[in-house]
């Protein structure tokens, strides 16, 4: 049974229309150390914006959610969320990686929206939605390694760490975690 007293949470589609929130956001110290964005130093992008990118590649492979939160009869976007096939998204971001797997994201945009479990009921809808696909049979995250609260964050939910590994050239030293469909079916 669910909880009445708990926030009304849902994701929807990111579409080019959330790219002013997402600029916003960007733009806040805890949102860029826990993504490590810095969209300025883009060259790869060849002048695009970011987020027009971003949200323009989107595919069945590539997916970005807002995170919601009900108030009264709106909704309010809080969060953005990431969700790839590791092993068929083109930027090819994880390298060589096995198939079935699903890399998720997520960020609170608005230091006033944290710490208040909105990121705990993102994430379950995230992974239930992760594991709705029966062939994904683990999802994987790659907080940055000096990230100790994401850390404890993720294993609160069930991730269990799994090795360190170097994305962007050397420039983002992550812990990668590990949530395989049966923990988390045990865990629920």
């Amino acid at each position: 049974m669910s909880d009445p007293r708990a926030p009304e949470l849902r994701l929807r589609p990111a579409t080019m229309a959330d790219k002013p929130i997402l600029d916003l956001w960007d733009e806040d110290e805890a949102v860029r150390f826990a993504t490590n964005a810095d969209h300025a130093s883009d060259d790869w992008l060849n002048g695009e914006d970011y987020w027009t990118h971003e949200l323009g590649m989107q595919s069945d492979v590539y997916e970005y959610f807002m995170g919601e939160l009900r108030e009264g009869s709106n909704w309010r976007p809080i969060a953005a969320m990431q969700s790839i096939d590791p092993h068929l998204e083109p930027t090819h971001y994880w390298g060589d990686i096995e198939p079935n797997l699903r890399a998720l994201d997520i960020w609170i945009g608005s230091e006033a929206d944290r710490g208040k479990g909105h990121g705990e009921g993102l994430m379950r809808l995230v992974i239930e939605r992760s594991f709705a696909a029966p062939e994904v049979t683990a999802i994987i995250i790659d907080p940055i390694n000096a990230n100790v609260r994401a850390h404890k964050f993720y294993q609160r939910m069930g991730f269990v760490p799994t090795h360190r590994q170097i994305f962007n050239n050397g420039e983002d030293d992550c812990l990668i975690h590990k949530l395989t469909r049966s923990d988390w079916e045990a865990k629920r």
